[in-house]
């Protein structure tokens, strides 16, 4: 698609928007403090952003009971793998790419958490065991190497209203997951029904 007017350069994008401020530019630590560790411990959700050699991106949510991505050092966090669609995407990408992009979020709060850095795919027995749930070891993980931490102010969540109950949709007037997914994919056996189905028994009995 053609546009009329697309920014190319940061001079033009500086006239535009204007520069940060000393606050904005000096809010960035390198490591884990006492600050970023408490708010990752009370946090159950989170994105995780990855790309390829060729640019390709993937963002990907990660979510489990507060406390679940494992702080080993002041530079080093763990996230672990738990089961999914075998596709792999963040996994495929942080062995080519290990630059990521984490997103923190604690229900209530707007104002998130953003941590850049490198990261390796694990399988060290004695860090996965740490992060077992139910009897169910991850078989993998995701380890970080922070570069850079910050807070994130709280106007995205507050213009969205995201924590908002009363702003939230009627159960009967959002999209519809298994359709969308028995359309998307086109196998004839895979319709509305039996997707549903196999999308309530993954969520009963494969979380972990």
């Amino acid at each position: 698609m053609l546009f009329k007017h697309e920014i190319t350069s940061e001079e033009e994008l500086r006239e535009i928007i204007g520069t940060p401020s000393e606050r904005a530019r000096k809010k960035v630590i390198s490591h884990i403090d006492e600050h970023v560790r408490t708010f990752i411990s009370k946090s159950p959700f989170l994105v995780l952003a990855t790309s390829n050699l060729a640019g390709s991106c993937d963002s990907s949510p990660r979510g489990d009971a507060p406390g679940f991505v494992h702080i080993l050092s002041e530079n080093v966090l763990v996230i672990p793998e738990r089961p999914g669609n075998k596709r792999m995407d963040s996994i495929l990408n942080i062995m080519t790419n290990p630059n990521v992009g984490l997103l923190f979020f604690i229900p209530g709060l707007e104002e998130t958490l953003r941590i850049n850095g490198k990261a390796k795919i694990i399988r060290d027995e004695e860090i996965l065991e740490k992060m077992n749930v139910n009897g169910k070891t991850p078989l993998l993980a995701t380890a970080v190497t922070v570069e850079e931490c910050f807070i994130h102010c709280a106007k995205a969540l507050k213009r969205s209203q995201l924590w908002h109950s009363d702003t939230w949709y009627e159960d009967n007037s959002l999209p519809k997951p298994a359709k969308i997914l028995a359309d998307h994919v086109n196998i004839p056996e895979m319709d509305e029904k039996r997707i549903a189905a196999d999308l309530k028994e993954g969520y009963q009995n494969r979380l972990y």
